[in-house]
């Protein structure tokens, strides 16, 4: 069995044949609604599906996470205290992503708890970090896909591209799925 896990039901359309969770929005909402769900039943995989931002790459594009970055302890440099900041996806799910959709691009994505959070990283969404760290806790291999639907910064929501995004994102999911069925 598989795991798709997105913040909403409306970025699980494509999901078709897996095991779907809709974790809520932001990073604590999607590691404590993973790791709940990965307590009760442990798939042979999971991936971590949604929308994003991006500086340069213009919507729909899709991007696969080379690593998901958690930017809230991560834009404290002078912290002391021992954190995790960083979680990679697993090497062969991510060979696989790679090989169902050539035209994605492969590059951090930052998770950040608020909308435009300013990060070093191309691409910014909620949920990323949490979901593939709950993942790594528990054993199960993850990988996150993407798909833009703004350009970081945008404030006027009537130029998100939500509809092409997830139009794009259910056709990336079910090519997805098959590679990995």
């Amino acid at each position: 069995m598989i795991l798709v896990v997105a913040a909403t039901e409306l970025e699980l359309t494509g999901a078709d044949d897996a095991a779907v969770l809709a974790c809520g929005l932001g990073p604590v909402e999607a590691a404590a609604a993973t790791a709940r769900a990965l307590a009760l039943s442990t798939p042979a995989a999971l991936v971590n599906v949604g929308i994003a931002g991006a500086k340069t790459i213009g919507p729909p594009a899709l991007v696969l996470g080379s690593e998901a970055v958690y930017c809230d302890i991560a834009a404290d440099p002078g912290a002391v205290l021992p954190r995790v900041e960083r979680v990679e996806p697993d090497a062969t799910l991510l060979t696989a992503a790679r090989r169902a959709l050539p035209d994605a691009h492969v590059c951090p994505i930052a998770t950040c708890a608020a909308i435009g959070g300013g990060t070093a990283c191309e691409v910014e969404a909620m949920e990323g970090f949490g979901v593939l760290r709950a993942a790594e806790l528990a054993g199960v291999p993850a990988v996150e896909l993407r798909c833009v639907s703004n350009l970081v910064g945008e404030r006027d929501r009537s130029r998100w591209r939500f509809d092409d995004a997830l139009a794009t994102l259910e056709a990336a999911l079910s090519r997805l799925l098959a590679e990995l069925q």
